[in-house]
């Protein structure tokens, strides 16, 4: 009977979400419902295959994949740096301080981000970079801190016993054992990125994401099916890559 507790209590809070927030299963699949859904979605099709438009998709597909690895970049740099101090390699003080930090840029989701950053850099990619950089920076860096701090010390201090600085120790006695690990988390992060990229376009931050929102706006539902289809080939393609290169380095590692 205990074994079946924690799946009745979270059949009870289900249950209990669904009163509070009022959903209407009924009418969701309803015979109303069900129809203005179709005739919505017979909209989309054909998807619009102009020579034209299919040219603007590809300069979106391109900017998008530019912002998630310009992004990723960035994040991936600003995370080790903060890493460092985050895995208690400087103190406790700075310890706490860089873990604030980190805390700080991935509690506000990308969306706020981008919105801040429309508002700081103006509308286009650089505000949707700016925004993936920010938070991806706090993701990446709390992975790399806990990265670092799970790191045999004995090659390290090693260095250190024989007379090497701190960095250098750090560069030749540490990071050579986890940038394996540290790609890895970069490159999982990057496919989040690819998707989270496209939804950055409707606040203004460029990409396949802009052009989808003013399709909708402009009820052009064609384009907007052309521009899904384009999102869902370049996330499988990405995933594909990233997949395969973090099976190729996991492969270099071992």
């Amino acid at each position: 009977m205990i074994a079946w507790l924690p799946l009745v209590v979270f059949v009870l809070l289900a249950g209990a979400s669904f009163w509070f927030l009022g959903v209407d299963l009924a009418g969701l699949f309803g015979a109303d419902a069900r129809g203005a859904m179709l005739e919505y979605a017979s909209k989309f099709f054909p998807p619009d295959l102009s020579g034209a438009f299919l040219a603007r998709v590809l300069g979106g597909a391109l900017e998008t994949l530019a912002i998630s690895a310009v992004g990723t970049l960035l994040a991936a740099a600003a995370g080790l740096a903060l890493a460092v101090p985050a895995s208690g390699r400087l103190g406790t003080v700075v310890r706490a301080l860089a873990r604030l930090v980190l805390n700080f840029l991935r509690s506000i989701p990308e969306v706020v981000w981008a919105a801040l950053m429309v508002l700081a850099a103006g509308l286009g990619p650089f505000a949707g970079t700016l925004a993936l950089a920010l938070h991806t920076s706090g993701v990446l860096g709390r992975l790399f801190a806990e990265t670092l701090e799970n790191t045999p010390p004995e090659p390290t201090l090693a260095l250190r016993n024989a007379g090497s600085p701190t960095l250098a120790a750090f560069f030749y006695g540490t990071l050579p054992a986890v940038i394996p690990q540290l790609v890895s988390y970069a490159l999982y992060r990057w496919e989040n990125n690819i998707r989270i990229a496209t939804v950055l376009g409707v606040v203004g931050a460029g990409g396949l994401g802009q052009l989808l929102y003013l399709s909708l706006s402009l009820f052009k539902e064609p384009q907007a099916a052309t521009l899904i289809l384009a999102m869902l080939i370049l996330v499988a393609v990405v995933d594909g890559l990233s997949a395969w290169l973090r099976r190729w380095l996991g492969r270099s590692g071992s």
